[in-house]
């Protein structure tokens, strides 16, 4: 009996590290695509503030 209840909890233990390998891979592609949204809203960000400056610089005839 101690060899079968040893087995049985062998297998669980396998089965809930399996399980928290899938959810740390699970977080760390979570958190790839934050990192990836938060560069790309940057960038937008960057080029929108450019354009703002060149407008700038038309209105004010500093782009000669």
């Amino acid at each position: 009996m101690d060899s079968q209840k040893a087995s049985f909890q062998a297998g669980e233990t396998k089965g809930q590290a399996q399980k928290a390998s899938g959810m740390m891979e699970k977080a760390g592609n979570i958190a790839q695509s934050v990192k990836d949204s938060i560069q790309d809203g940057g960038a937008q960000l960057q080029a929108q503030a450019q354009g703002a400056a060149e407008v700038t610089k038309d209105k004010l005839g500093m782009n000669k």
